[in-house]
């Protein structure tokens, strides 16, 4: 069958809405770490653009020469380029940014709802858990770097670093209990 929705009702519909609130949050988080690193982005071209200015020129100036977003690969290239990046980093942010395109166009993919079992829904849940981990790691790095510039005297709250991954793992998969503990790997640190 060729329609997405049918009179077929779905064979796992409890499993199917665990994955579906997953893939939403995943979405979400995903959405939120490509907004911050535009974000950070932005600020860096602001503070360059306002060092290389006419000093007679007004905000709206600065802001009319700011160049354009770009895709999530391009912007992470120009991040880490005026970032203090370690080549652990760097891997991360690749993972992540892998992770974001997984979650975008795959995430909720698990095929027709009407015929999909339990077994290829934890098997997809299970892919979408190790995006999401990926997705964690490189979204503490750049949350880091977004914290120094809101708070540029404060220290970074290392017990929330800590605890990002493990966070983000609760939020988008605690409902599914111990389904996944017995079925998935742990998510990565």
């Amino acid at each position: 069958m060729t329609w997405s929705l049918s009179y077929l009702p779905p064979r796992e519909s409890q499993l199917l809405d665990a994955l579906f609130l997953s893939a939403g949050r995943s979405l979400h988080l995903a959405n939120a770490f490509e907004m911050k690193c535009r974000w950070i982005l932005r600020c860096i071209n602001l503070l360059r653009t306002y060092e290389k200015a006419d000093p007679v020129a007004t905000f709206e100036d600065l802001i009319a020469a700011l160049p354009a977003d770009e895709m999530l690969g391009r912007t992470l290239g120009h991040l880490t380029k005026h970032m203090s990046c370690s080549t652990e980093n760097l891997d991360a942010l690749q993972r992540a940014r892998e992770a974001r395109n997984f979650i975008a166009h795959e995430g909720a993919g698990v095929g027709f709802i009407y015929s999909v079992d339990e077994k290829r829904i934890i098997e997809h849940v299970s892919c979408l858990r190790s995006a999401v981990s990926h997705l964690a790691v490189g979204d503490n790095v750049v949350s880091q770097w977004g914290y120094h510039l809101e708070e540029p005297h404060e220290h970074l709250p290392r017990d929330l670093i800590e605890a990002y991954a493990g966070m983000i793992d609760d939020w988008v998969f605690g409902h599914f209990g111990d389904l996944l503990d017995e079925t998935a790997a742990p998510p990565e640190t």
